[in-house]
């Protein structure tokens, strides 16, 4: 049986529908949802209806472009890539952004089960594609959407709760997650986070991502820094695994920081904005379309996202060096840029 699902291009494991599948509906979501939701936001702070209906268009594709960016990244033949922007449009409409994954997941394996088996390819696969995927977003979707809001909120109604705590946990979890090989723009988005519990988990992740730039810094120079800082923590992956230590301080920075957001001064944001940290500062452009642009809220955003993390990051990031917990070079990581 698993060798003929591998002949069939189907790799039943954990990495494929936990590692790749949801890496590549983050690629999905950014492609429409998020990109379109700035735009959105730009077209009306500058009073331009054009980018108002331009970023609404990319928002409303949202469900076609997970199932693409999913099926793609299982290795879909043509005829089933095209055919998930079907299920997964489905499977958005009926369960949410989870729907559409599980969706898109399923009605991908089938599809390349059935694809090349019969002389009328160019109908039964797509048909086959699109009845799956259908079924499964109209038999779970509604419930897994509910699930998964459900859980969101209590995850926002503990972090009103409590803080302190929970502040502290999101900004972990969410933060290691988005340094480890899987989305935490996905998980946001299934849960829709909202309010301080989105705020505690954009600390988390700022930390991480402006952490390991400037505890990195002396190994990769400005282009490391800004690899890391505005593009991804995870290009340090194959370095933590040889080294876990180095999670430490950022990692840290995040959890001192979050109940200062969840306290003193209350930070909010948005699911999206929740799970992107500092990468291509769409968590930044999501807070301030959640609280508003002003001077207080710009302080908040410098002092939490960047001053906080870059500060108690490098100073923990020397110590362990200064220990011998971070040796020269166990950080370095290769951007293909140049490092002056």
């Amino acid at each position: 049986m698993m060798e003929w699902l591998h002949k069939k291009g189907v790799y039943p494991s954990f990495k494929t529908y936990l590692i790749d599948g949801l890496s590549y509906m983050a690629l999905g979501l950014f492609g429409s949802l998020i990109i379109g939701l700035i735009i959105k936001t730009l077209g009306e702070q500058t009073d331009l209806p054009f980018l108002v209906e331009m970023g609404g268009l990319a928002m409303g594709i949202t469900g076609s472009a997970i199932g693409v960016a999913v099926a793609y990244g299982l290795k879909a033949p043509p005829l089933v890539l095209f055919a998930a922007a079907v299920t997964g449009a489905a499977g958005y409409a009926l369960g949410g952004p989870a729907g559409a994954y599980v969706a898109a997941v399923f009605s991908t394996e089938i599809g390349k089960l059935i694809s090349q088996s019969t002389k009328i390819d160019i109908i039964v696969t797509p048909f086959v594609t699109i009845v799956a995927g259908y079924s499964v977003a109209s038999l779970i979707g509604p419930g897994i959407a509910e699930f998964m809001t459900a859980f969101g909120g209590w995850i926002e109604w503990s972090t009103e709760q409590r803080p302190i705590l929970m502040g502290m946990l999101v900004a972990a979890l969410m933060g290691l997650a988005l340094t480890a090989p899987i989305s935490s723009l996905a998980i946001a988005l299934m849960l829709d986070l909202g309010g301080v519990a989105a705020g505690a988990a954009t600390i988390g992740c700022s930390a991480q991502m402006i952490g390991f730039a400037v505890a990195s810094y002396r190994e990769n120079k400005f282009s490391g820094f800004i690899a890391q800082g505005i593009g991804t923590s995870m290009l340090q992956v194959p370095n933590i695994l040889r080294n876990p230590l180095i999670l430490i301080p950022p990692t840290l920075a995040g959890i001192i920081l979050a109940p200062i957001g969840t306290t003193v001064w209350i930070m909010e944001n948005n699911a999206p904005g929740a799970g992107m940290g500092t990468s291509g500062l769409v968590g930044q452009i999501m807070t301030f379309q959640t609280m508003g642009f002003t001077a207080e809220v710009l302080m908040k955003v410098a002092v939490l996202h960047f001053i906080g993390p870059f500060v108690i990051c490098l100073l923990l990031s020397l110590y362990m060096r200064k220990l011998g917990l971070i040796k020269e070079g166990q950080m370095k990581i290769h951007t293909g840029g140049s490092e002056e």
